[in-house]
């Protein structure tokens, strides 16, 4: 499952990451799933992504046990 987002003019893949997953280091997820999008520093406005749905176990389980 996806949802879609629209991006506006100078965001940033860490931006992305953090509003849908609280964890900007995420990015990569939809990095991946968006090989259209440039892997530049910003992003161009209009662009549409992909972005994966998660659950919150599968962030939780990535986390270092300390910060569980």
């Amino acid at each position: 499952m996806y949802l879609t987002h629209i991006t506006t003019e100078g965001e940033r893949w860490d931006q992305i990451a953090q509003r849908y997953y609280g964890d900007p280091f995420q990015y990569e997820r939809i990095v991946a799933i968006n090989p259209h999008a440039p892997l530049s520093t910003t992003l161009p406005g209009g662009l549409s992504l992909a972005v994966p749905v998660i659950e919150r176990q599968d962030l939780f389980e990535e986390l270092p046990p300390w910060l569980r």
